[in-house]
């Protein structure tokens, strides 16, 4: 019983539930939505079965609320929204495919590369500086690269625009003879 107001009724649960529904449109995070779906399901208990005390009440809300948010936490876990840009965070991610010309020797496995606006630590197999290499992964801030072979069209021509450049300009494409 809750002073003042008399004893809980179900539409006191529903009246929660909808509170908690509006919080959650102004506090993100999908959690406040699954406790007003909580409070809304106590509330349907109620109307069943409207001797059930206040005790068992918020017993069964406090349980629902964290099943519910926990369900929900495990099924976004199984099952990740889709990106339009999957990389949008994950900068050297963005590099895997494009091509670049050593800026340094890669000695011992080490070496640096332009791309863009930036120049990156690489690693692969030891090469001279000016050699053509393909990013093929990326390990936090160093990019993992290959070597190219000069003879296959890809690389960056002596003096004129190389492929990382080109590629962040769709209108710049190089045609093809």
């Amino acid at each position: 019983m809750i002073p003042l107001l008399g004893p809980v009724e179900y539409w006191h649960w529903w009246a929660f539930g909808g509170v908690l529904a509006i919080v959650e449109a102004f506090v993100p995070g999908f959690v406040f939505l699954w406790l007003g779906i909580a409070a809304g399901l106590v509330g349907c208990v109620l109307w069943l079965w409207p001797p059930l005390g206040p005790d068992y009440q918020v017993l069964l809300f406090a349980g629902l609320s964290v099943a519910s948010v926990l369900a929900w936490r495990r099924w976004q876990s199984a099952h990740p929204g889709r990106s339009d840009q999957p990389n949008l965070n994950r900068r050297g991610a963005q590099y895997v495919g494009r091509q670049a010309v050593l800026l340094a020797p890669l000695t011992n496995g080490r070496g640096r590369i332009q791309l863009g606006d930036a120049s990156w630590a690489v690693t692969g197999p030891d090469l001279p500086a000016g050699a053509t290499v393909e990013v093929i992964g990326a390990d936090g801030v160093v990019l993992q690269v290959r070597p190219l072979a000069a003879a296959d069209g890809l690389g960056p021509t002596p003096g004129g625009p190389s492929r990382d450049v080109a590629l962040d300009c769709p209108g710049c494409l190089p045609t093809e003879p």
